[in-house]
């Protein structure tokens, strides 16, 4: 019997995270995520490549939508399986995927108006993905798992979790196929962590796979040094101040928002910026919250002692949550400085986009970027410095200040993905590079050819490999 793996998504581009490995009559799919560059959001439209009622299982690494945002169209189009991860990952992506069906229909329905009004039909169906029904109807396919615990998928595959180190209860995962008596392995890297990062763990090691299937985002690059974070975002926040404008920091709900509060409050505490209002104009961050304190024994050792000592490092003076979309459209009435964290992290959607159309245009406020920006999204054409961006359908000049922090990632950079493949005790048979862009991904396979002497691949999209 034949080991297959194909490539349905995240291959020769970030996002849409989507394998599928097939042996011993059994179909497992690693990732269901959505398609956010631009240039590729049709495919979040088309039929799965193969029928959802003949995957057996899903194995989810972490709870980003690029990960797990198609999940509620598979389960609606079919799929009747369980969907293995672990239970903060469960959580987590019940909350963002039930925000991302009502960004959607909200979407849809603010297209459908313009559109009527104008005068005009969208090339692209003016309907939700799916919907909130759809998220519901999809969530009791979890089945949460502990981290190092093997889990059986039929008589002859087994996985196991390990900690990845990206976000709360993010996950590398080993299969481990048996066939007569030889056994293959295939390691699923998701999204690899950083080390030394706050609130979550370090990424696991694993010390031995055939085969590894592992992310390039920022395969061609290094991070800057962590202490330049605290001191770049100290000189954003005084120096926008200075001239009174807003911070607006388009952010990923899960981790990275929590993240950006976790060096304000530091940046507080220091004495080292004045006190200025936080709005974390996200629905989703009071939920995300009550998730963490559910999983205080994912923290690394900081987080845990600051988390008995009841002193989160999620709320500090001057820290606003808003729920409503009026508190949202408040925050542009007030006068003076603020600072806006809002989703999505690339500006795809959601509540960012309406703080970058009362921002952009100012000089006095600064666009500040925490996060990668794939090619083709509004994020990316706004960090590579387009002078004028259409932003819900309407074109503004780009006239304020707009900085990126690459040390921020939650990624790995390009020596810390050598670092953690430096775990393995022998050489793979082979390293599948996916998400990473082309280039990304050609730096990075020339890199590792160079350090290790692997055979690397880099597969197109619905490639399909046969594995020893």
């Amino acid at each position: 019997m034949q080991i297959k793996l194909r490539f349905l998504g995240a291959a020769q581009n970030v996002t849409g995270s989507r394998h599928l490995l097939e042996a011993n009559d059994t179909r497992i799919l690693v990732d269901c995520g959505l398609f956010q560059e631009r240039h590729f959001e049709a495919r979040n439209w088309e039929p799965f490549d193969v029928p959802p009622e003949s995957i057996d299982a899903v194995l989810l690494t972490h709870a980003h939508l690029d990960h797990c945002g198609l999940l509620p169209k598979l389960v609606r189009d079919g799929f009747r399986g369980k969907i293995y991860c672990t239970a903060a990952t469960a959580e987590l992506a019940r909350i963002i995927l039930l925000d991302s069906a009502k960004l959607q229909e909200e979407d849809a329905a603010y297209k459908r108006k313009r559109h009527q009004r104008e005068g005009r039909k969208s090339p692209y169906p003016e309907v939700a993905l799916y919907t909130t029904n759809d998220v519901e109807a999809c969530c009791p396919h979890f089945l949460t798992v502990k981290y190092k615990e093997p889990v059986a998928i039929g008589k002859t595959i087994e996985a196991r979790f390990c900690d990845a180190g990206h976000v709360l209860g993010s996950s590398i995962i080993k299969v481990t196929i048996r066939q007569n008596s030889q056994q293959t392995s295939v390691l699923f890297s998701g999204d690899v962590g950083r080390p030394h990062r706050p609130i979550v763990r370090d990424p696991t090691y694993v010390d031995e796979a055939d085969y590894i299937l592992m992310e390039s985002t920022y395969g061609d690059r290094v991070h800057d040094a962590p202490e330049n974070i605290s001191k770049t975002f100290a000189e954003v926040i005084n120096s926008t101040k200075k001239v009174g404008g807003n911070i607006i920091v388009p952010s990923f709900a899960l981790e990275r928002s929590q993240e950006v509060l976790y060096y304000v409050n530091e940046l507080l505490l220091q004495k080292a910026i004045p006190h200025i209002t936080v709005f974390l104009d996200s629905p989703m961050a009071t939920h995300i919250t009550r998730v963490f304190k559910h999983h205080a024994e994912l923290f690394d050792e900081e987080t845990s002692r600051l988390i008995r000592l009841h002193e989160s490092p999620f709320s500090f003076p001057g820290l606003k949550m808003t729920d409503t979309s009026e508190q949202s459209k408040a925050i542009n009435h007030i006068k003076g400085t603020v600072m806006v964290v809002a989703s999505s992290g690339m500006c795809t959607g959601g509540r960012i986009k309406h703080h970058l159309v009362q921002n952009i245009s100012r000089p006095e406020s600064t666009i500040m970027f925490v996060g990668y920006q794939a090619v083709g999204t509004l994020g990316r054409q706004i960090v590579d410095g387009e002078k004028k961006v259409r932003i819900l359908g309407q074109v503004y000049p780009v006239k304020a200040r707009v900085v990126k922090i690459n040390g921020f990632s939650a990624h790995a950079d390009r020596e810390e993905l050598l670092q953690w493949l430096s775990g393995l005790k022998r050489p793979p048979k082979g390293v599948f590079l996916v998400h990473g862009e082309p280039e990304s991904a050609r730096h990075f396979a020339d890199f590792l050819r160079e350090k290790t002497g692997w055979q690397i691949h880099i597969p197109a999209y619905n490639d399909e490999v046969l594995l020893e």
